[in-house]
């Protein structure tokens, strides 16, 4: 009975492959087949061997350019296409034996070594120079493979679909395969290669391990023939020695690399702690690399020849691990994105903890932050008068920008120091404190605490922007209205004045220079947050507290308070000069280059407003073009603190990984919130008032609910 219905099956099979469509597809097949495996010479070229396996891997993955075919189709049908070949082989023996010619021949002849050790990794000492290769892989054409395996290997299978294929493949089509691509003098032969790769990746990870950046990172302090990357290296060579089936050395290799991998995390928490520096960052990142492959690398030498099936799936996980590598490696913005993540995340949490200061809680910092902002404004009004002062003066383009860069840097640096604020500079720092606290939003009370702190940002910014502006313009009032009654003469011409309120106008380019100047405080975050990573990566609190020289002529107590203000006040200081320079400085890089781009900050403006209403008299009042110029400073505000802060707050998002479903969240219950209490988004409230106010709503809604229900 059984062998009856075995030959049924076999006659179900038959007929069905004898259909018009099976058959359709198996000429069509069999004749590309058939063409491509008759170009298989092994007495040709390497070139010409090399471009025909590159060939049949172009055959086996090849699709339309569109189909309504989804990925795992296409995936199915390459692995189909696989076994037609085979089979396909295995009925003509004699073109078998051609084809499995030219593959051990080609095999054969290819160097290994760069195919396990180098593929995919990173090969340059230091991330410039690897990024100016990746840069020129990029824009050059490749050469010619060179008896290569490397390059074959990565020609051949180019894109992460080949990967996602080659993973799908059952063990016994990899063994196929294996038959016909080698026999036992090219396993011993790559067998050696990946010892040879071993060794080397083992050398470049303990150069790198014992260097003084390394060592120095590392806790607690070891000497350097105790560090687990020389153990390594030692015991690696005793494994190699003993044979790959040495349980014992084997159980210790893996234990070292798991033991220097940790070692590489700890790296990692120490630069999270105090600094991030870029080359170090790439050359662990290199190092993990390198690890990783040598873990895939043993697991391949180690596994029994007995077990088939054990080989080719190390194997094939390491075929795939060196496609995925390389295509990563090829990837300018991936080596970018990696090597500056931590630097990112280390200037946003610096600008965080410096932010933290310009939020105001409750009343009294309220009321602090809008005396702060007012003190921001009266300086700023200095400011202004500088601008007009070096606009008579007739300097060069080049040195009126330069000194009003000075006059920038002299006022913001002002601000600072009498405690003062500058209400658009705030953003830029607040938005980092703000998606810090993004990371605990599991809970109901962390989704509140929140919205209480995106509240409190908001109000703080609302003060900072009517104490900068309240103080200005009285100020500005003041001092024209001196100058007119001393000199008889307005500040402004009256030509000066209808240019300065036409470049106000709210119809004109000023909310695109406003968004410029937004980008431009941003920045000036960045680099305040890249000068506090600086100070902290080369510890020059502690090197300046102990100098010689310093301690000889300040004294030991006075050279301490001198490193610890300098290291409080430094972040400040870089952000005043940058935004300074930046302010001065970039309309006239831009008209050098012929842009006609300029900067328009809202309480400079204010000041250049009321200047030139001042030196127009009360007609101005009555004019269109006045009230545009109005309309034109309040845009100015909202570009200048809606674009620092939406780059900073992206940009803290991206450090720290949160998720986007994160942020319609947050957006979804603010809104909810300016529902619930409005007044709490520009005054503060009693403690708890807001909160309850929201629980309150939410706790009622239920009831109205029920009471709709019931009809009471």
């Amino acid at each position: 009975m059984k062998i009856t219905f075995l030959r049924l099956w076999v006659m179900w099979r038959r007929f069905c492959r004898a259909s018009p469509h099976h058959n359709k597809h198996h000429l069509q097949y069999s004749l590309q087949v058939d063409a491509l495996m008759r170009r298989a010479n092994p007495f040709a070229g390497w070139s010409e061997r090399a471009n025909w396996m590159i060939d049949v891997a172009d055959w086996l993955r090849r699709g339309p350019k569109t189909s309504l075919l989804d990925e795992e189709a296409w995936r199915r049908i390459r692995q189909q296409r696989t076994a037609f070949l085979l089979d396909w082989l295995d009925n003509h023996r004699a073109v078998r034996r051609v084809v499995q010619a030219t593959l051990q021949k080609t095999l054969r002849e290819a160097v290994g070594p760069e195919l396990f050790c180098a593929t995919g990794l990173p090969r340059e000492p230091a991330f410039f120079s690897e990024l100016a290769q990746r840069l020129t892989k990029a824009v050059l054409p490749k050469p010619p493979s060179r008896h290569d395996l490397s390059t074959l290997l990565t020609s051949m299978f180019p894109t992460r679909g080949d990967a996602d294929w080659l993973l799908g493949l059952d063990d016994a089509t990899l063994a196929r395969i294996w038959r016909l691509c080698a026999d036992d003098s090219i396993e011993h032969s790559y067998r050696q290669q990946i010892d040879e790769a071993l060794i080397y990746l083992a050398t470049m990870i303990v150069a790198v391990g014992i260097s003084q950046d390394v060592r120095d990172r590392l806790e607690p302090k070891l000497a350097m023939q105790a560090t687990p990357f020389m153990a390594l290296r030692r015991e690696l060579e005793k494994y190699l020695a003993a044979g790959p089936h040495d349980e014992a050395a084997l159980r210790s290799v893996r234990m070292l690399i798991a033991v220097c991998q940790a070692q590489t995390d700890r790296i990692y928490a120490h630069l999270d702690e105090y600094g991030v520096s870029v080359g170090l960052v790439y050359k662990i990142e290199r190092m993990r690399a390198q690890l990783k492959r040598m873990a895939r690398l043993i697991d391949l030498r180690s596994a029994p020849k007995s077990d088939t099936g054990a080989h080719a799936g190390q194997a094939q996980t390491l075929i795939v691990d060196l496609i995925n590598a390389h295509r990563l490696r090829s990837s300018v913005s991936g080596l970018v994105r990696r090597s500056f993540s931590l630097l990112a995340r280390k200037m946003v949490e610096r600008n965080a903890s410096h932010g933290e200061q310009y939020i105001a809680r409750d009343r009294a910092e309220y009321s602090a932050l809008l005396k702060a902002a007012c003190v921001g404004g009266v300086l700023t009004a200095l400011a202004v008068m500088g601008k007009f002062a070096l606009s008579g003066v007739g300097l060069a383009h080049f040195f009126n920008g330069a000194a009003a860069s000075l006059v920038y840097i002299l006022v913001f640096l002002a601000i600072s120091a009498l405690g003062g604020v500058l209400a658009t500079k705030q953003p830029a720092v607040t938005a980092p404190a703000l998606a810090a606290k993004m990371g605990a939003l599991d809970t109901v009370d962390g989704l509140r605490s929140l919205l209480t702190e995106i509240i409190c940002l908001l109000r703080s910014q609302a003060a900072a922007v009517i104490g900068n502006l309240v103080a200005v313009i009285p100020t500005m009032l003041a001092v024209s209205f001196a100058v007119l009654s001393l000199t008889g003469t307005s500040i402004l011409t009256p030509e000066k004045a209808h240019a300065t309120i036409s470049g106000l106008s709210l119809l004109g380019p000023t909310p695109l220079f406003a968004a410029f100047t937004g980008v431009l405080l941003w920045l000036a975050s960045l680099a305040a947050g890249f000068a506090d990573n600086w100070f902290a990566l080369h510890r020059l609190r502690d090197a300046l507290a102990h100098h010689r020289r310093v301690v000889h002529a300040l004294g030991a107590p006075r050279a301490e308070r001198w490193a610890c203000w300098l290291e409080s006040h430094l972040a400040a200081t870089v952000s005043n000069v940058s935004l300074g320079i930046m302010l001065g400085m970039a309309p006239v890089l831009a008209q050098f280059f012929g842009l006609p781009v300029d900067v328009r900050h809202v309480t400079l403006s204010t000041g250049a407003l009321t200047a030139a209403a001042v030196s127009l008299g009360w007609d101005v009042f009555a004019t269109v073009p006045f009230w545009q110029a109005v309309g034109g400073v309040l845009v100015i505000g909202l570009m200048n603190v809606g674009v620092a802060f939406s780059c900073a707050f992206m940009l803290a998002l991206r450090a720290r990984d949160v998720p986007r479903r994160v942020s319609r969240r947050v957006m979804k219950a603010l809104v909810l919130r300016l529902a619930a209490a409005p007044r709490s988004f520009f005054w503060p409230e009693k403690p708890g008032a807001a909160v309850g106010a929201m629980r309150s709503r939410s706790e009622d809604r239920p009831e109205q609910r029920k009471r709709r229900r019931t009809g009471s």
